[in-house]
């Protein structure tokens, strides 16, 4: 028996849905025309039902202008001018933990809070300076009263660095109450990557809370080879591919290229900004980038959706006539925008099946099978 790929294995899911629409009538039945019956192999023949049941479409191959690309394999990072370390601005303990690692946060949130004896001494002294600058305002001497004013202003800008919003000292100073937790919070909206904080635990000033990245943009690390070097330019456009979304392309853009070639690889380092606003790539995955090298230039193309691999060779199905279909080897090319080029096995203006070509592949497997089968 043949080894069939994977569309191959798909012919059991798809046999109700050719299969059943060839055999509504008689002389309506999908046909795989094979030697017996003195036709060349490889086509197939279904009827206007099958066609409609199948969703089957074509589409012309066409010439396309592409755009030279440059291939380069990288891998998805964080954006490091949207990733911190989130510490404490004051030594104290943990008294509440209020966001893990893969919580989803707004700018600001208050991510822990922390009894520091710091942060009330702080807001103590910011309290006192006020208390002062208000008795100095009434009157008398101008130069005391441009004291006390800067020693407010002193005491509130050190409350200010250790963590407290401009709201929250306004409010002490109206209320003189003191608050007794330091909130910690995210510096912008973000997501928790890592969470090192523990309820009841102690942390010194500057320890490590949390890390915290927007991952709404991330870089991608490529490696550009040597000999392609020349035809790369920053801010060029480019599209990465990944194996987690085959088919689909993600637009970025080049934002440097290194300045210095690996040893070994003869590739030299280059960033790429990716937009990531659904959250679906992710930090760590392969990708390969097609980065724009200009030099435009006219090809035959058919829709990528057209293209089928079958055990390592590459297949289209032309429609010879209406409702039949041959199965027809090609070379490819580059791919751009959805599109492949064509280098030989197909010329311009030939339609091949698009929508609903991996279900002729699988009816011409599966007929393979039955003919297996009934010769053994």
């Amino acid at each position: 028996m043949k080894k069939l790929t994977r569309h191959g294995l798909m012919a059991m899911l798809v046999m109700g849905v050719l299969g059943g629409a060839g055999c509504r009538r008689d002389g309506e039945r999908a046909d795989v025309h094979g030697e017996e019956n003195g036709r060349e192999p490889g086509v197939i023949v279904l009827p206007p039902s099958a066609l409609a049941a199948g969703g089957i479409q074509t589409a012309a191959a066409t010439l396309r202008e592409f755009r030279r690309r440059v291939t380069a394999p990288g891998e998805l990072t964080f954006n490091a001018r949207r990733l911190a370390r989130v510490s404490s601005r004051a030594s104290g303990r943990i008294e509440r933990v209020l966001a893990v690692s893969g919580d989803r946060l707004g700018a600001g949130q208050v991510l822990a809070e922390i009894y520091s004896p710091d942060f009330l001494a702080l807001q103590a002294e910011y309290l006192q300076a006020a208390e002062r600058a208000k008795r100095r305002s009434g009157g008398g001497d101008e130069a005391e009263a441009r004291a006390a004013r800067a020693l407010l202003e002193g005491a509130r800008s050190r409350l200010l660095l250790v963590g407290a919003t401009a709201a929250e000292a306004d409010s002490l100073a109206a209320s003189g109450t003191l608050r007794p937790l330091l909130p910690v919070r995210a510096p912008f909206a973000g997501t928790v990557i890592e969470a090192a904080a523990l309820a009841g635990g102690h942390v010194d000033l500057g320890g490590e809370l949390f890390r915290v990245a927007d991952l709404s943009v991330l870089w991608a690390d490529v490696h550009v080879r040597e000999k392609d070097l020349a035809a790369v330019k920053t801010g060029a456009a480019v599209e990465l591919r990944s194996q987690a979304y085959p088919g689909e392309t993600f637009p970025g853009r080049l934002l440097l290229v290194g300045d210095m070639l690996d040893e070994g690889t003869r590739a030299l380092p280059a960033r790429v900004e990716v937009a990531n606003p659904g959250g679906r790539l992710k930090a760590g995955m392969y990708v390969d980038a097609q980065i724009e090298a200009g030099g435009g230039r006219t090809v035959l193309a058919v829709p990528e959706a057209a293209v089928q691999d079958d055990g390592g060779r590459t297949v289209v199905f032309v429609e010879t006539a209406a409702g039949e279909f041959r199965r027809r080897e090609v070379g490819t090319g580059e791919q751009s925008a959805g599109w492949v080029e064509i280098l030989r096995g197909l010329a311009a203006g030939e339609k091949v099946a698009t929508s609903g070509s991996f279900l002729l592949e699988s009816e011409m497997h599966k007929e393979m099978l039955e003919d297996e089968h009934g010769h053994s």
